[in-house]
């Protein structure tokens, strides 16, 4: 339906024409000021028009969806949908203005209804990538949906939209039907393949990476191969965002964590548990039988005590049905000083309320190395917070450090320059 019918767009052409032609111009000239004075006319027509939908219009829809208490409509307001939308009507009002503008011009008005017709297009194009934005927005604050790849899915929602929009401007363009433009496209199909190579595999990384739960945005991942390790922040067609704990931005193409491997650090958030495996080296030459003296001073460390008197009756025992000779301390069982460290750093750590005794806990001896005997403690903190675990390590192995010389032990350090430099002096004095 024409919003003016031939008559009025005629009754109209021909004032403005008699109005010009009383300046006395050519026939020619009267008839190009109208159409110039018509198509001025129907800028300020279209501006005003736009003008008072946006400002008129979107000012009572805002008041009145500021009142509700649906999401939705908040997000449409955020993202410009009414704005988009409001565009579209000036369109539609200068496609149905042009064959009154260019009535003294027939041959335009088919080129200028084209532009007008493009102008559509886009103006809906940009409607609907307003409206998936929106939507966007809304399932990232579902629970459900925060920490899916929603960005992957919106892109290809564009994509769509934008590439129907790119084959009905085509056609508008050329005058052809958008089915000559797909038969040639899909010719060209070997090319638009290399073209858009990355954006296909990332559609295809992003729906693997969604269907089996690889990666969501939030999660700690870290690629070495990339320098990422950090928090994952958006997950879109082409590319994943990490924010590293240095706060700077690492971006890695979505497909490379179908093609590559990666660790995913959920597990350990969803355990609520960090594990803490580190060793400290003893030096071999002080591992020894202990005294009974060195037995009974150990003995009043509370946390020894009761293993202590339960072992010397268990070794005591042992000695005496199998009539072991004394003298010889490599006869029969004795206690060691690794022996009762080791199992001083177990009871001390299990009865940490920092340590989780519900997950894996082990202290234990390691292959024995030029640098010493590794004694590895391997078990969980009760949080996952970084600083924390780190504070909890630190009082751990501050402790155990201190206490090595109480078991006549040394830990196993390389020699310094002040080391070598003692021994030189020495070999001087000797010589």
């Amino acid at each position: 339906m024409e919003l003016l019918d031939e008559n009025i767009q005629s009754d109209v052409y021909r004032s403005m024409l008699e109005m010009i032609a009383k300046l006395g111009l050519s026939s020619y000239s009267t008839t190009i000021m109208t159409t110039i004075v018509l198509s001025i006319l129907l800028v300020i027509i279209l501006y005003a028009i736009d003008f008072l939908l946006r400002k008129v219009l979107l000012l009572v829809l805002t008041n009145f969806i500021a009142k509700s208490k649906t999401k939705i409509d908040d997000l449409l307001i955020k993202n410009r949908v009414l704005q988009f939308a409001t565009h579209i009507v000036p369109v539609i009002v200068a496609k149905e203005a042009i064959p009154l503008i260019f009535k003294g011009f027939p041959n335009w008005i088919k080129i200028a209804m084209q532009i007008t017709d493009i102008a559509l297009v886009i103006a809906v194009g940009l409607l609907f990538n307003a409206i998936f934005k929106s939507f966007r927005d809304f399932l990232r604050g579902n629970k459900s949906f925060s920490d899916k790849p929603i960005d992957s899915y919106l892109q290809v929602m564009n994509i769509l939209v934008f590439f129907v929009c790119g084959i009905l401007i085509f056609s508008i363009a050329t005058g052809k039907s958008p089915i000559t433009f797909l038969v040639s496209l899909g010719a060209a199909s070997a090319v638009l393949m290399l073209v858009f190579k990355d954006s296909i595999l990332g559609f295809v990384a992003s729906i693997q990476v969604s269907m089996n739960d690889m990666v969501r945005v939030g999660d700690w991942i870290e690629m070495t191969k990339y320098g990422a390790d950090g928090t994952v922040t958006e997950i879109n067609l082409g590319t994943v965002k990490v924010q590293n704990f240095d706060k700077t931005i690492t971006t890695i193409p979505t497909y490379a964590l179908v093609s590559d491997s990666f660790r995913n650090y959920r597990g350990m958030q969803n355990a609520g548990g960090r594990r803490i495996k580190r060793s400290i080296n003893i030096k071999m030459n002080s591992i020894r039988f202990l005294t009974e003296e060195e037995i009974e001073e150990l003995k009043k460390i509370r946390m020894l005590h009761d293993f202590i008197v339960d072992r010397t009756n268990e070794i005591n025992q042992y000695n005496v049905s199998n009539k072991v000779d004394p003298t010889i301390l490599a006869n029969g069982r004795r206690m060691t000083n690794i022996g009762l460290f080791r199992q001083y750093i177990k009871t001390y750590t299990y009865n940490s309320p920092k340590i989780r005794t519900d997950l894996m806990f082990e202290v234990r001896q390691l292959q024995p190395t030029e640098h010493g005997l590794p004694i590895e403690l391997f078990m969980f903190t009760n949080t996952t917070v970084w600083n924390e675990y780190e504070v909890i390590m630190a009082d751990i192995f501050d402790h155990i450090i201190a206490v090595v010389p109480y078991f006549h032990l040394e830990i196993f350090e390389s020699p310094s320059s002040d080391d070598m430099r003692v021994i030189a002096e020495a070999l001087q004095r000797n010589n």
